[in-house]
């Protein structure tokens, strides 16, 4: 039997086809599928012929639904030098993503988290369709955002991208415009037309613009006054709860049982992780943060309890540990910011983040 390639890497044209080709476990990444396509790009790089890179998945249920949740399981409970070498390698590849000297266009069509977030919104030109579904949930598992996404929620207009962290919100299409983690709404039986435009060498901006249209309005652009109201400030995770609790509407009500579920640990290194990202300049520094985190989480038992209630078990019943807010103290979640012995090393660049838009 041929072994089926999980990731696509051919020429179309003038333009470099990127495929994340794993659709039975919804795209999901593992090292070798990251490994190739740091290939592909490096060799892209220097050929003449390839103006622009279309990076996409495989099937119409998702472009990426993240990390191989597997691997994170298994090394929270038993060896994480496995997971460290996922992660050294994915958070290489969205910065090289983010950097990349030719337009990287990323269509995130289906499901797009965690992971999949990272490999699709640090790109150049990034399309979201009517099928688009942007979340990053990892305090549901335990987790602190990770590959860059405590950057891109920070950038969100006003408190919107606390609000997504901490309730582990999913976004669609206009949300996430609305939301800076995407630029153009193309619906999906325009994306062929538009990936024969790019291989046919058209300028990628124009050519995304003339098959894109107005996905409507953005559900959190109405909600911004009371979730302004309800995350700002130097505020902590309980006074969110409180004022939340406050307002007797559906919104604020569904907002405070989501965060009530969310692992406390998590939720507490979340909220400090995405003000600090406030004052980055550069995705090589939330990068960094996150693989301090990510690093210090696969230690902490909640993470391998987390993955087992929502993934594995699904009995969405996790004994998280400390289980209250009150019992996660400030040290406790400032000794997951701490330096570490074998930190993430990754090229420095002459271009911020913020000027990359």
């Amino acid at each position: 039997m041929t072994e089926v390639s999980t990731v696509l890497a051919r020429r179309q044209g003038a333009a470099g086809r990127l495929t994340v080709n794993r659709p039975e476990a919804l795209n999901a990444l593992d090292l070798r599928m990251i490994r190739a396509m740091l290939a592909a790009l490096d060799e892209w790089e220097s050929d003449p012929a390839v103006t622009a890179v279309v990076l996409d998945g495989a099937g119409e249920r998702a472009f990426c639904a993240g990390g191989d949740i597997g691997v994170v399981h298994s090394s929270a409970v038993g060896d994480p030098a496995v997971a460290w070498a996922l992660w050294r390698e994915e958070y290489r590849l969205d910065a090289r993503l983010a950097r990349y000297p030719k337009p990287v266009v990323a269509l995130m069509d289906g499901i797009t988290m965690g992971g999949g977030i990272g490999i699709g919104a640090h790109a150049a030109v990034r399309v979201v369709t009517e099928r688009s579904v942007l979340a990053m949930p990892e305090v549901a598992i335990g987790l602190a955002p990770d590959v860059g996404g405590a950057l891109l929620l920070a950038r969100a207009p006003g408190e919107l991208g606390t609000h997504l962290a901490l309730t582990a919100r999913r976004a669609g299409p206009a949300d996430a415009i609305h939301c800076g983690l995407a630029d153009h709404y193309v619906p999906s039986a325009e994306l062929p037309a538009l990936v024969d435009d790019l291989a046919a060498g058209a300028p990628v901006e124009p050519a995304v613009a003339a098959r894109a249209s107005d996905p409507g309005p953005a559900p959190l652009a109405a909600a911004r006054c009371w979730i302004d109201d309800a995350y700002g400030g130097t505020t902590t995770v309980e006074d969110v709860l409180y004022r939340l609790e406050a307002i007797d509407e559906p919104g604020p009500r569904e907002a405070a049982a989501a965060i009530t579920a969310a692992a406390p640990t998590a939720l507490k290194v979340t909220l400090r992780a995405v003000r600090r990202a406030r004052e980055m300049t550069s995705v090589e520094e939330c990068l960094r943060q996150d693989f301090r985190l990510c690093s210090r989480f696969l230690r902490h038992p909640d993470l391998a309890e987390g993955i087992r209630a929502a993934i594995l078990d699904k009995d969405r019943s996790p004994r998280w540990r400390p289980g209250t807010l009150a019992e996660v103290d400030d040290a406790a979640v400032e000794a997951f910011f701490a330096p570490l012995a074998d930190e993430l090393t990754l090229p420095e660049q002459s271009t911020l983040w913020s000027d990359h838009r």
